[in-house]
């Protein structure tokens, strides 16, 4: 199911929510930072197999729907893109896949992290022509206006920042590149919010926790999605950020949302 938000006027931001991640214990960036980094260095190895099974392999299904949604920017040959927290790299290998179905080769797909486990994963599965960074989403190697598109999928919620990772998108785009990023969120529904609400707080961890040996993670994952700003506001702060044209479109009843923006041309 797909629910579409049009674009609405940029406004004053007036908000509770965190302004980064701040896992149980970190008291400020920097703890929280070498928290997160650890985190995903501890669960790489099978990091995979519990995104497909924890979502029911929905994961591959909004990866490459984000893909199909860029396709105007993925088929040209002289766009590039940029997939920031990009993990084992899944969501690099679908727009890789998406930008192959066009006659030419397609854009050159970038991807960067800053747990390395997670990289060597995502080089051990790329196919050709994935180049792939380490680096961290608040400060990442390259030069001003470098991409056309930049995405990442389930890994702003985990930015210490979230208003210096917006910037840092925002300086790392063309003028006129595109934004997106695909998130959790909360469904709010009287019937689907309460049973995805048990399943994700009572039945996940569990999993999580038997699955990758991990006594955390998968107690942090509801966590900071309870956390993350709602997709409204997330609107809000794009827009404070410099971006236009934003909106964001709900998936499978509300429980995934990708946001768009461009920089402005």
């Amino acid at each position: 199911m797909t629910h579409t938000v049009k674009d609405r006027p940029a406004t004053i931001v007036s908000r509770t929510a965190d302004p980064g991640t701040r896992p149980e214990g970190a008291t400020n960036e920097r703890e929280a930072r070498q928290f997160v980094r650890r985190m995903f260095s501890d669960i790489a190895g099978r990091y995979d197999l519990l995104n497909h099974l924890l979502s029911a392999n929905l994961d591959h299904v909004w990866r490459r729907r984000t893909a199909v949604a860029f396709d105007h920017i993925l088929r040209r040959p002289d766009a590039r893109v940029l997939d920031v927290c990009c993990g084992t790299g899944d969501l690099a290998l679908a727009m890789k896949r998406q930008a192959a179905h066009s006659c030419s080769p397609g854009a050159a797909i970038y991807g960067t992290d800053f747990a390395h486990s997670m990289l060597t994963r995502a080089m051990e599965k790329s196919e050709s022509g994935i180049r792939y960074t380490e680096g961290d989403a608040l400060g990442l190697p390259f030069p001003d206006s470098s991409f056309d598109l930049i995405t990442t999928a389930f890994g702003f919620r985990n930015l210490t920042s979230y208003d210096a990772g917006l910037r840092e998108f925002l300086r790392l785009l063309r003028p006129g590149g595109e934004l997106a990023i695909l998130e959790c969120a909360e469904p709010r529904g009287a019937l689907f919010g309460p049973l995805y609400r048990f399943y994700f707080h009572r039945i996940l961890p569990l999993v999580g926790r038997a699955v990758s040996g991990s006594s955390f993670a998968y107690s942090y994952l509801p966590a900071s999605v309870s956390k993350f700003p709602q997709p409204d506001l997330l609107e809000e702060m794009m827009s404070q950020a410099g971006f236009t044209g934003v909106r964001h479109q709900l998936w499978t009843g509300g429980s995934v949302a990708l946001h768009t923006g461009q920089r402005p041309a």
